[in-house]
């Protein structure tokens, strides 16, 4: 037995063009923005529009142009760091804004594992996205391998050594670190070790790079820790091994804000002031740096102009135009506050 399907039938041209009085080839016009449509044709097609609910059939008009009109945002982060990590919701929301003015939809992509990339890695063979956007791209990442193979258009937020094809936005990370690290050390500090993170990219290489620079002949490995993700764990996990290694520690440098944060956590279970005992910088000046007690001492860095940034480039891509260099580098600042 057939049944009988209860859906709302979708709205037509035809339907407007009836409502409206008007042919088919009139409402057509108005819709593809074409002259010849009188003030009063106009005011009654907009009416009928109205009334009969019309809204234009876009898979039908990108199979005609070849274009989804979509973008993919690719996020390389286990799903707890991806809701914690206010940086990311900075850029995805800096995308998302330039994305719409160009009446592009943000198709959002989280890869938390190995299965998801193979996941997603489909996905796009399938052609539902005309370019992407990779935050946290990795070295060796596969993600980035098979956007390679499939020839998609792409800009990565940061630059992976081993994806020199595609064009990036980033952060000047080693400068930034060096700079806070010194400022730090400035403060009197003698024994400073750093909580590092993420070192299979370019921010936690960079980072950590730039710590050892700002140290110079007074690094002390044993004074360094490092683990895979930019969280709070981190911050709590990195802290507590860094005052079994050395309990006379009196700075820090934590690789982010969120590893600021459970340092600070960590240090005060400990009975240690904070900057009294041990002075702490972090890096992002996210949401991360006004919660924490004294209010932390980082770097700022434009997470929402990143996503713009990204955007922009990946649809003069998208259109055929490659940008006249491959990277591009958006400028930092210190942000001195009481931590330190």
């Amino acid at each position: 037995m057939r049944q009988s399907d209860d859906r709302p039938k979708r709205a037509t041209i035809f339907d407007v063009a009836d409502e409206a009085k008007v042919s088919r080839g009139t409402v057509s016009r108005l819709l593809n923005g074409e002259r010849y449509v009188s003030d009063s044709a106009r005011e009654a097609i907009e009416l009928a529009i109205a009334r009969v609910g019309y809204v234009r059939n876009m898979a039908a008009r990108n199979l005609a142009s070849q274009r989804t009109r979509a973008v993919g945002l690719i996020v390389h982060e286990p799903h707890s760091v991806f809701l914690e990590d206010p940086n990311i919701g900075a850029i995805l929301l800096g995308t998302n804004e330039r994305l719409s003015e160009d009446d592009y939809q943000l198709v959002c992509l989280i890869i938390g594992s190995d299965r998801d990339s193979a996941r997603v890695a489909d996905f796009l063979r399938g052609g539902f996205v005309d370019g992407v956007i990779i935050v946290s791209a990795r070295e060796h990442d596969p993600i980035a391998l098979a956007i390679g193979q499939i020839g998609l258009p792409a800009v990565t937020v940061g630059h992976p050594s081993d994806v020199p094809k595609i064009p990036f936005v980033g952060i000047d990370n080693y400068t930034a670190a060096r700079d806070v690290t010194s400022r730090l050390r400035d403060t009197g500090r003698r024994r400073i070790g750093m909580i590092a993170a993420a070192l299979d990219r370019d921010s936690g290489a960079d980072r950590l790079a730039g710590f050892r620079s700002a140290i110079g002949d007074g690094f002390d490995e044993r004074l360094v820790v490092d683990f895979p993700l930019y969280s709070r764990e981190t911050g709590v996990a990195g802290m507590k091994e860094l005052l079994a290694r050395e309990p006379d520690i009196d700075g820090v440098f934590a690789a982010s804000d969120a590893i600021a944060a459970g340092a600070i956590d960590v240090l005060r279970q400990a009975g240690r002031s904070i900057p009294g005992d041990v002075g702490i910088v972090g890096f992002d000046d996210s949401e991360w740096a006004q919660r924490c007690d004294p209010l932390l001492s980082t770097i700022r860095q434009p997470a929402d102009l990143l996503g713009r940034q990204a955007a922009s480039i990946l649809l003069d891509l998208v259109n055929g135009t490659r940008p006249e260099q491959t990277g591009t580098l958006l400028p930092t600042e210190i942000v001195w506050r009481d931590s330190a």
